[in-house]
């Protein structure tokens, strides 16, 4: 049996045969976007976020637009992603932050972006992956962690353990596209409920398919 470091590295040349252009599906056009809209994912569909964001980022164009925007208002503008109370007090806080810190340009380093109120490594990963090509870390979410488990890669549920975990086994370079990878499939094939073990390419390397 391979090695799980082995194991891990024909898991990455097998999704990115399947997914050939791994990215995130959230709609953005600069680092302050895709910071407010990885926010908004938080328990929320991808396409949810999309069909609000064009509007949101019209209304609120800056950092200092979203930092001095009326709580209420912005609560109300974001209320169909859910959780919009404490999604709202986020993102004004981390404008506020980043007006106040970093001349109102969106951070570009891990230990920067986690100062921010409401951006944990998960968040402060999709930015550094998606508008400045870092991968100083794996993002955990959803998907990564129910893959992860399936495929046997960590037994942890925290999401920082999990991505300890990953960090040891999925080399740097796969770094940028393993979020993307294990998304993506996770919502084709490895679904939480129903996953399509037959149909899955990965069946022949999964310790939990089901055949």
């Amino acid at each position: 049996m391979d090695s799980p470091k082995v194991r891990v590295v024909k898991i990455v040349r097998i999704l990115e045969k399947a997914y050939p252009s791994p990215r995130t599906l959230l709609a953005f056009e600069t680092p302050l976007q895709i910071l407010v809209a990885t926010i908004l994912s938080a328990q929320c569909t991808d396409e949810r976020v999309n069909k609000l964001t064009p509007a949101l980022f019209k209304k609120y164009p800056t950092a200092r637009a979203f930092a001095e925007a009326d709580r209420a208002a912005l609560e109300l503008d974001v209320r169909p992603t859910g959780f919009f109370r404490n999604k709202a007090k986020s993102i004004i806080g981390a404008a506020r932050k980043i007006v106040d810190d970093f001349g109102g340009r969106v951070p570009d380093t891990m230990a920067e972006l986690i100062t921010l109120p409401g951006v944990a490594r998960k968040t402060a990963n999709i930015v550094l992956s998606s508008v400045y090509g870092k991968a100083e870390g794996i993002a955990v979410d959803v998907h990564v962690k129910r893959l992860s488990g399936r495929l046997g890669l960590s037994a942890q549920v925290d999401p920082e353990k999990i991505e300890r975990d990953l960090m040891v086994l999925v080399p740097r370079k796969y770094w940028l596209e393993f979020n993307y990878l294990l998304v993506n499939h996770g919502r084709a094939v490895c679904q939480a409920r129903k996953p399509r073990c037959p149909a899955c390419a990965l069946k022949k390397i999964c310790p939990s398919a089901v055949l």
